[in-house]
């Protein structure tokens, strides 16, 4: 079955980093294009990052354009997630999930930007 898990959440100041990384299994992960979703207190869940399955092309939600950077690694069914000069704003559960979702998600990782 499907199997995602998220990692990689933590607590910055404003301006800093963080890298995510998805660990997938369960299906051709080399054959799926990929996304990373978030979702924060009180809203829907939105998506953040689209890589297709070569992982020669991109696409970004207008709100992280030119802050983040998905990537990926086929050889080893993994999705990353580049996050820089973060803000409060970008605080929520992030997700991985085909740009198709997957009816299972997993667990989601918490990022948290505040001073």
């Amino acid at each position: 079955q499907v199997q995602l898990v998220e990692s990689g959440g933590d607590l910055v100041q404003p301006g800093g980093s963080l890298r995510l990384s998805c660990a997938a299994s369960g299906f051709t992960f080399s054959r799926v294009a990929m996304s990373w979703y978030r979702q924060a207190p009180g809203k829907e869940r939105e998506l953040v990052a689209t890589i297709t399955s070569s992982g020669g092309s991109t696409n970004y939600a207008d709100s992280v354009k030119g802050r983040f950077t998905i990537s990926r690694d086929n050889a080893k069914n993994a999705v990353y997630l580049q996050m820089d000069s973060l803000k409060a704003e970008d605080t929520a559960v992030y997700y991985c999930n085909a740009r198709a979702p997957f009816s299972s998600w997993g667990q989601g990782t918490q990022v948290t930007v505040s001073s």
